[in-house]
């Protein structure tokens, strides 16, 4: 859209807004393979300035620790040799000089001491062992001082910030003499600069190899993690090609970790939506396919139909009416099917497989003019079942046994079961069934040999088959004797209390039931 006001033209342009793809959006932001990285980057990062912090202060600590030791030390050999005697004339120390020249002529100081004694009287220092600064210290106006203000007390001054010196301790031992004015001193002085310059270097070379390692950190988490992230990189792959024509691409399986279940779990979702998918083409195909022919039938009927010949409407009519009845049991099949694989498709509760076994017969009676039979039943077994769906497909089964022989054949319902597992089956004395069709006639549309007059779809035994695959069961056909088939539906035994049993019958009583088949679900009759 174009607009113009006051000479100036503005276009606007209208539509939609595109929403930027997967790739484009994640490309804009951090992934994962980055934000792990960056994560354990910081963790490693604040784990090593952490230690270097820790190893510092725990340094600095054992410095000061051995200062205090060494002044303690020499404070303690100094007070031994004062309480001693005089080695040249064996009798206690007369002389405060003559004691302090001897201590330091004995004494060995480390590198960062030095001892230096001030005789009684005289408020100078006379002699000092060797030190790394030698006289210069003693010229310096806060040494002096700290010295002075303990000359009478003793104790230990700390001289921070003590240039060009660093951090010196001052410690000074006071030494009466009797004849003398003013006391003398043993003064021992620690530098302690030295100490925590190696404690710096040592830091500086641990920060070196921290950063090394740091390097070697990031690049073996980015490494590793696009390793394990790799799964993943495919998982986002194949979904992003997988469409709706295309579901048979799956996930590789390595390893045994959390990826892998992940993608085990996505691997099976993708077979759900790939039969999902599937069972909806085929009840498409299906559908289209067989409401095909009836579509044709009424057109073409309604195409020839003489609107004024009375009989000829009457005809149409009622070959119309048969043919809709057709194409809503086969539509009510078809439904029937689709609902098969949707989780509300059963309410399973404990049933009684007696209390079933002998409903169905007394049902099935109804179907047809057969010698019904009982096979037996499973008095005491029970099942976990709804037992509409499995009323249901047995009916079916029957319907089928009657539709494949004549009056007073052999009609027989029955059941039993062991420790693991239940049997129901419809036994009869007709036909049978080619041994190269007892897969095929459980597919949809799948039929076998038929007698003349049978119009089902080929729906019914695909019917039984979803019913039982709901109850985690199987169905198959067998030879029965003398002659016929048997259709078997082996279901899991349920491990219930039987008091639990649903013993009630679930069946009305045979008076008030048709003999008509019917696909609705509250009352579940054959369909095909």
């Amino acid at each position: 859209m174009t607009t113009t006001t006051a000479g100036t033209t503005m276009t606007t342009t209208t539509g939609t807004t595109t929403e930027p793809s997967p790739r484009r959006r994640l490309s804009g932001a951090f992934s994962v393979r980055t934000r792990i990285t960056v994560v354990i980057t910081l963790l490693a990062s604040l784990a090593m300035a952490g230690a270097g912090l820790l190893v510092y202060v725990l340094e600095a600590a054992r410095v000061e620790r051995q200062t205090i030791e060494q002044i303690d030390q020499e404070t303690a050999e100094f007070r031994e040799l004062q309480r001693g005697d005089d080695p040249e004339t064996g009798e206690p120390f007369t002389s405060a000089d003559r004691l302090l020249r001897l201590f330091i002529q004995r004494n060995v100081p480390d590198d960062d001491e030095m001892l230096v004694i001030y005789p009684p009287g005289t408020g100078r220092p006379t002699a000092r062992t060797p030190g790394s600064y030698g006289d210069t210290l003693l010229d310096e106006d806060r040494y002096a001082e700290a010295v002075a203000d303990l000359t009478d007390t003793g104790g230990t001054s700390v001289l921070n910030d003590f240039e060009p010196y660093g951090e010196t301790w001052v410690t000074v031992l006071p030494v009466l003499e009797e004849d003398s004015p003013e006391p003398g001193a043993l003064v021992i002085v620690n530098f302690l600069d030295d100490e925590r310059s190696e404690i710096s270097n040592t830091i500086r070379t641990y920060t070196i190899v921290a950063v090394l390692s740091l390097g070697l950190i990031v690049l073996l988490a980015g490494t590793q993690s696009g390793r394990l992230l790799a799964p993943l990189r495919t998982l986002r792959d194949t979904a992003e090609d997988i469409g709706t024509t295309d579901l048979s691409r799956r996930i590789p399986e390595r390893g045994n970790d959390d990826i892998t279940a992940l993608t085990r779990t996505v691997n099976t979702m993708l077979d759900r939506l790939e039969h999902g998918f599937g069972a909806q083409r085929q009840f498409l195909d299906d559908a289209g396919h067989e409401l095909k022919t009836p579509l044709t039938v009424l057109r073409g009927h309604l195409e020839l139909l003489d609107a004024s010949d009375t009989e000829d409407v009457e005809e149409t009519r009622a070959l119309l009416l048969e043919e809709i009845d057709r194409m809503s049991r086969l539509v009510g099949d078809l439904i029937l099917l689709a609902k098969a694989d949707r989780p509300d498709f059963t309410r399973v509760r404990p049933v009684g497989v007696g209390s079933l076994t002998r409903g169905v017969l007394a049902r099935a009676r109804g179907l047809g003019d057969r010698a019904w039979r009982d096979d037996g039943t499973a008095t005491d077994a029970l099942v976990s079942a709804d037992s509409q769906r499995l009323t249901q497909a047995l009916l079916q089964l029957a319907d089928n046994a009657v539709k494949h022989t004549g009056p007073g054949d052999v009609v027989a319902v029955g059941s039993d079961a062991d420790e693991d597992r239940v049997r129901l089956w419809v036994r009869d004395t007709g036909d049978g069934v080619p041994d190269a069709d007892r897969e095929r006639i459980f597919q949809r549309f799948g039929r076998s040999t038929v007698r003349d007059g049978d119009e089902g779809f080929g729906l019914g035994l695909s019917i039984v088959s979803a019913i039982v695959a709901a109850h985690h069961g199987t169905v198959h056909v067998e030879d029965a004797e003398p002659r016929g088939s048997r259709f078997v539906l082996t279901l899991p035994r349920a491990v219930v209390p039987a008091h639990a049993a649903d013993e009630s019958p679930v069946l009305p009583p045979p008076s008030t039931r048709s003999a008509a088949p019917s696909t609705t679900e509250e009352h579940p009759w054959p369909a095909s």
